[in-house]
Parts: structure tokens; C-alpha cells; sequence
């Protein structure tokens, strides 16, 4: 092995977790009274919105992006009934979540970059994101880690498309066999890279459901990213 490709979200922000569970948790411990299939919902309707609408600038911070996240999901419970909060109390959870979740993503992308930095090999990042990806690796200091960035709001293609994989051999010059891909989902980061013929790292942590993998696909399972060293 010669090389390795990195996915992003959910693998160096979250320490393998899905961003779907790391703000469910934050809900709980802001005590905001939903059900998990209320807030599923929620989270599911910001996804699509900031998916499907230009509203996402190259320019954005992570903070920014998250801030808007939030304002999405808690309008959404609001519109719906699900939760019934004065312009005040509103205003403040908001804030006070945003608070928790960035103070968090902070600290597992300093642990992220601390463990990248001791790999001596050549480094791509491939993303499905949103087209600031570049300036989210400047706020978290990790832009200098990756030989090559490539994400689908930019080249057109989202995993679990190969093809977007393919483009991040392209970027390294080499052939499968010798770039390993570390990523936090086996249908999105997986199945792809290794039907391309990449040794393949699980990056395991809480899904966003109860489906049970089959942890034969990949060729290693690690649980944090250290185990890389």
C-alpha cells in the first residue's frame, strides 16, 4: 500500500459516528422534548433542503453550515408541531446546541489531524459535500493534510458512485491495489472503492440505523482512528 483516500463527514469529524446520532445526542442533552422519529424527520428535511437548494456558498464555515442545519431541523419540529417554544427559549437552545456540537467537532478533527499527520504516504480526501469542504479544512487547520481534494457539489458525482473514487486514484496517480480507503459507511465508502479493487478500512462507529453490516466487505475494522497507526 502506497497511498490512502479519506472520506469526511461522519469519518474525521465524528470519530466514525453518523451526523445524524452526534445531533440526536446533543438534543438529549439539551433536553429538547421530541421523539427520535420527530427529529429523524427533521434532520432528514434540512438534509434535503440544503441538498436541493443553492444555498450552501463555497465560502461557508463548518459553523456556519451547522448553525444553518439547526435552524432547519428546530423550524421544521416548530412548523410541525412537534415542539413548542417561545421566540426566546427557541432562540437560546439553538445557540446553546450549536455551542455543543461545534465545541465537539472541533476536538475530534484536532484528534483527526494529530493522527494524519504521523502517515508518512501520499493523502486524497473524497467527500460527499455540500462545495465548502475546502474552507472547512482551513477552519479545522486540516487543509494542508491532502494532496488533492475532491468533493461532488464540485465534480458532479456523490458516492456511492465509483466513479468519485476513481477520481481520487486519478488525483494520487496510481492503481487500486495500492491505495487503501478509510470511511465511516460500508454502502457509500466501501462497496464502491472496493468494487474499483482498493483495500478498504470500516471506520466503525454509531450508524444512523439499527441495519446490521456485513463486516466481511471490508478488509479492516477500526473503531479509532489511531488503530491506522
Amino acid at each position: 500500500m502506497k497511498a490512502y483516500i479519506f472520506d469526511y463527514g461522519g469519518t474525521l469529524d465524528t470519530r466514525g459516528n453518523h451526523w445524524g446520532r452526534v445531533i440526536w445526542h446533543a438534543y438529549e442533552r439539551a433536553a429538547i422534548p421530541v421523539s427520535w422519529e420527530q427529529y429523524r424527520e427533521a434532520y432528514v428535511y434540512a438534509e434535503r433542503t440544503l441538498g436541493r437548494n443553492p444555498i450552501v456558498t463555497p465560502t461557508w464555515t463548518f459553523k456556519k453550515l451547522l448553525d444553518v442545519k439547526l435552524r432547519l431541523q428546530m423550524e421544521y419540529l416548530f412548523t410541525k408541531g412537534y415542539w413548542t417554544a417561545d421566540k426566546k427559549l427557541f432562540t437560546t437552545t439553538q445557540l446553546s446546541l450549536l455551542d455543543d456540537l461545534y465545541t465537539q467537532v472541533r476536538e475530534v478533527t484536532a484528534e483527526s489531524r494529530q493522527v494524519l499527520e504521523q502517515i508518512n504516504m501520499p493523502m486524497v480526501l473524497v467527500s460527499n459535500f455540500y462545495g465548502n469542504i475546502n474552507v472547512v479544512l482551513q477552519e479545522f487547520r486540516m487543509d494542508h493534510l491532502f494532496l488533492n481534494v475532491i468533493e461532488s457539489a464540485v465534480v458532479g458525482i456523490r458516492k456511492p458512485d465509483a466513479r468519485i473514487f476513481a477520481l481520487g486514484l486519478e488525483a494520487l496517480q496510481m492503481e487500486p491495489e495500492e491505495v487503501t480507503v478509510v470511511g465511516d459507511s460500508i454502502s457509500k465508502d466501501i462497496v464502491p472503492a472496493r468494487s474499483l479493487g482498493c483495500h478498504t478500512v470500516w471506520f466503525k462507529g454509531e450508524s444512523w440505523d439499527d441495519k446490521v453490516e456485513d463486516k466481511t466487505i471490508p478488509d479492516r475494522i477500526i473503531t479509532q482512528l489511531q488503530q491506522l497507526l
